[in-house]
């Protein structure tokens, strides 16, 4: 029997209730795998972290901080690795951090995102591969820690998968991440900022594609950002993810200094985030961060088919649980740019 014979024979509850047993016993099953993890006295190398920003902030920080409280893992025991200098953002569960840039240019970063998204259909770390081992050991190396264990990205993604397909509720994401706001960066690398602004960071994705009206669109906010105040634009220059930027040279905005180091690139944009009014641009996984620090985020998106419901619907509920949720507005940009 085919499976779209068998969806039509087995009543809709009783695929869910499979599903629903299926994810409670791939959760005992890590559950166990973890608890060993956390028994031995050897560090734990968590990533590496080679996703986007916004699943990374959602699920994958929430995730390891789960970890280290579920499992009594002390902060000197976790190594972390990930890209961009967000040491910051996995404090204080973990005390150590690697970079990715500290190892590979960001022509290889790209080159094996590529690489990644050919063989595996899509970006998600959802299989080990070949050079998330080669970084794993330099990370490990870095680290002075050779006998170290390690937890992938790879186990989180099956984890939260029967949320994402919509098989569970949030209540799923819950049970597995903690959810909390991030400490200030410092300001190390950053340039003098003005008293007052408004971070943009405009890039075109699914849900805001590059027409002419979002071109247009993306100015006339500028503008009228530009009218009431500073407006600080993070763009970086740097072709390592889809968060390149759209640049607008006009207006009074200012944008984040040239040639800034890969390994320390989302460390300046979180530190500038972290001290604006508000932070204006395309809805995505970048938007997520403002609510993370007490900011507001203004998110704009043209095509609502071109984003998933799912992930929206969990940052609402990440923010409402540390009281964030006021701060988190996303609007269709075709009812007009700002109030």
């Amino acid at each position: 029997m085919s499976y779209s014979s068998l969806r039509r024979v087995v009543p809709r509850p009783l695929r869910l209730a499979a599903r629903a047993f299926l994810a409670r016993r791939g959760s005992a099953q890590l559950q166990r795998d973890l608890t060993a993890m956390a028994a031995r006295p050897a560090p734990i190398v968590a990533g590496p972290w080679l996703g986007e920003v916004g699943f990374e902030l959602l699920y994958w920080v929430p995730f390891l901080r789960w970890f280290a409280e579920r499992f009594q893992v002390s902060a000197e025991r976790l190594i972390v690795m990930s890209r961009g200098g967000t040491a910051s953002w996995y404090r204080p569960c973990a005390a150590r951090y690697v970079d990715v840039f500290d190892e590979v240019t960001p022509d290889t970063f790209r080159d094996q995102h590529d690489a990644r998204v050919r063989d595996l259909g899509e970006q998600k770390q959802t299989r080990v591969t070949a050079f998330d081992r080669t970084l794993v050991d330099a990370a490990a190396r870095r680290a002075s820690a050779p006998e170290s264990s390690r937890l992938h990205p790879s186990r989180m993604y099956e984890l939260f998968n029967p949320y994402w397909w919509g098989h569970l509720s949030s209540d799923w994401v819950h049970a597995h991440a903690r959810y909390a706001r991030l400490p200030e960066p410092d300001l190390v690398g950053v340039g003098g900022l003005p008293a007052r602004y408004v971070a943009v960071k405009f890039y075109f994705n699914d849900c805001f594609p590059a027409t002419d009206r979002n071109r247009t669109f993306v100015r006339d906010v500028l503008r009228t950002l530009a009218e009431r105040g500073s407006v600080v634009a993070l763009s970086t220059g740097l072709n390592i993810d889809d968060h390149g930027g759209v640049r607008v040279d006009e207006f009074g905005v200012r944008h984040l200094p040239e040639g800034i180091d890969p390994a320390h690139n989302l460390h300046v944009q979180s530190a500038v985030v972290s001290r604006a009014q508000a932070l204006v641009g395309t809805y995505g996984g970048f938007s997520y961060m403002a609510p993370f620090y007490g900011v507001r985020s203004l998110a704009f998106y043209s095509e609502p088919g071109g984003f998933s419901q799912k992930h929206l619907h969990m940052a609402r509920s990440a923010f409402e649980t540390i009281s964030a949720d006021g701060l988190f507005d996303v609007r269709d940009a075709g009812n007009g740019p700002l109030d």
